[in-house]
């Protein structure tokens, strides 16, 4: 028990992984995309994110396991589209190491001081050059290195970080109020206000490192083994940490509008180019020590959510061989710690592998967002199929209106998908379909059992999957299409063709030997944690 995550952990550990190199570089590209509309994104962001979360929080109090993003779907629909959702869940997890990694060596490539002026070599006309690529695999290394002990030593350092990334930023806004916010930044009229319409929010959500941001709640639902009292917990971590994020990113969004010269803003708002946002914003303010300790923070800030997503995503990986379509010794924690250490290590090289073809910020944090949207289509399905499936499963955290919930939430996670832009849709949609013939090989190997009825109930995703890719290419032009449907009514055909695919998921999901295990693991659940 002593070794589990207790509330205060969860929370910190949530935050860690929210709270990343999004707050260093989110509020520059928002405002750059949208101009002090960004404020509004950051909020619509949340509230999005707020309404998946709640849908997962459900589902995830009723099957705390390790990575149990990674099994959801196969309690429901089966093992072909449980494989494909978790290889989407495990590739956007495990992504976001490499990014993380990216971020750090990005602001360290910029450090004033003359001890660090061989650190310029790290970065070059905006990429990784192949001294940064060494630094940023170090990086990796001291991620995996943590979490290979022990999950008790990783929250303990952990939490250290995560208070330290929770002071920094409110520091930070503190001393850039008080030493210049001009309120006209915002703009006196609508059109200053929102200078490049309202499109231009929904391609900050999706494009900013918005939904990057704020998504990375479900590393809580992945660790559901090992935090203390399950039921209750996993709900209050994720609304603790979520609530909090989006306080500190809202007003950091405020902060800096706010806090821009005259100068810049009067030089059009997508024309701000930072490499390093807030420290570059105190140093044209002459706030030195300011700048000094934001470059030091944005090397240890991702350095947290490295951590916590490659304890994430380890779990993720690891909880997939249950499926029995990936080679059991992936699962293997037979240490005294009872770590995945295997699967630490394939995340740490494949990690590696996406820093070289991967080596900027801004187009890791798209690739990222779109891939966890996708895999996130499975919440509100699942959650759905299983009031159908099991109406009499415990439920510690029941959520209201869940039938109408569902589907609105797989609607706006589709739209969402869509603000990721063409053709980014379309090269993470092809990212997830390498993952099938993995698949193919170990179902051959088990005969094809229930095949029809695994390929019918995933169908769906198939023809969502690709019906999302055709609209973004035919969609309007502030979203990267052709603008044979402009804006907004390409907004409308997304949530119609989306409510239909929500409809025929939930009417193809089948009882398999996956429900079987599904109503075992929720039998566990303990009603006196939950109605604490």
């Amino acid at each position: 028990m002593n070794k589990k995550l207790n509330l205060f952990s969860t929370v910190m550990f949530g935050l860690s992984a929210i709270i990343g190199s999004g707050w260093m570089f989110g509020s520059s590209q928002a405002a750059q995309i949208a101009g002090p509309a960004a404020i509004l994104a950051w909020v619509l962001g949340a509230i999005l994110v707020a309404m998946i979360a709640m849908v997962y929080v459900e589902i995830g109090t009723m099957f705390p396991e390790d990575g149990a993003m990674s099994r959801f779907t196969m309690y429901t629909h089966g093992s072909l589209l449980g494989h494909i959702f978790s290889w989407a869940n495990w590739l956007s997890l495990l992504a976001i190491l490499p990014i993380e990694a990216v971020a750090s060596t990005q602001y360290m490539s910029t450090w004033p001081w003359k001890w660090s002026y061989w650190m310029h070599s790290f970065m070059k006309n905006g990429q990784l050059t192949f001294n940064g690529i060494m630094m940023a695999t170090v990086l990796l290394l001291i991620f995996t290195l943590i979490n290979y002990w022990s999950v008790a030593i990783m929250a303990k350092f952990n939490n250290f970080i995560s208070v330290f990334k929770l002071i920094v930023p409110v520091i930070t806004m503190i001393v850039l109020v008080a030493a210049h916010f001009d309120i006209t930044n915002m703009g006196t009229s609508f059109h200053e206000f929102m200078p490049y319409g309202s499109a231009s929010i929904f391609v900050a959500i999706g494009s900013a490192g918005i939904i990057y941001s704020y998504v990375a709640f479900q590393t809580i639902i992945n660790l559901g083994n090992d935090i203390l009292k399950p039921s209750v917990n996993i709900r209050r971590g994720i609304i603790l940490s979520l609530f909090i994020s989006a306080l500190i990113y809202i007003s950091l969004q405020v902060v800096f509008i706010g806090a821009l010269p005259k100068s810049i803003v009067s030089g059009g708002w997508s024309q701000i180019n930072f490499n390093s946002p807030f420290a570059n914003l105190a140093i044209l303010l002459n706030i030195y020590w300011l700048s000094t300790l934001i470059y030091f923070t944005a090397f240890i800030s991702p350095i947290g959510s490295g951590i916590a997503f490659s304890a994430s995503a380890s779990k993720s990986l690891s909880s997939m061989p249950k499926n029995k379509h990936l080679p059991k010794w992936l699962s293997n924690t037979n240490n005294s710690y009872n770590t995945p250490r295997l699967a630490l290590l394939v995340d740490f090289f494949v990690s590696i592998i996406l820093i070289t073809l991967f080596k900027n910020w801004s187009l890791l944090s798209r690739v990222v967002a779109a891939s966890t949207l996708i895999s996130l289509l499975s919440g509100p399905v699942v959650a759905g199929s299983l009031r159908k499936m099991g109406p009499d499963f415990k439920r510690p955290t029941k959520i209201k209106g869940m039938k109408f919930l569902a589907p609105v939430v797989f609607d706006l996670i589709s739209l969402a998908i869509y603000w990721s832009m063409f053709p980014t849709t379309v090269e993470v949609i092809i990212i997830i379909i390498i993952g099938l013939p993995i698949y193919f090989v170990y179902d051959f190997r088990r005969g094809f059992k229930e095949f029809k009825q695994k390929f019918y109930a995933s169908l769906w995703l198939i023809v969502h999957l690709f019906g999302l890719a055709i609209i973004s290419w035919i969609g309007s032009n502030e979203f990267g299409g052709i603008n044979l449907v402009k804006y907004p009514i390409d907004f409308i055909v997304i949530l119609l063709f989306s409510t239909a695919m929500y409809y025929w998921a939930i009417n193809y999901s089948y009882h398999s030997g996956y429900f079987d295990d599904a109503r075992k693991l929720n039998s566990t659940v303990k009603w006196d944690e939950a109605n604490e």
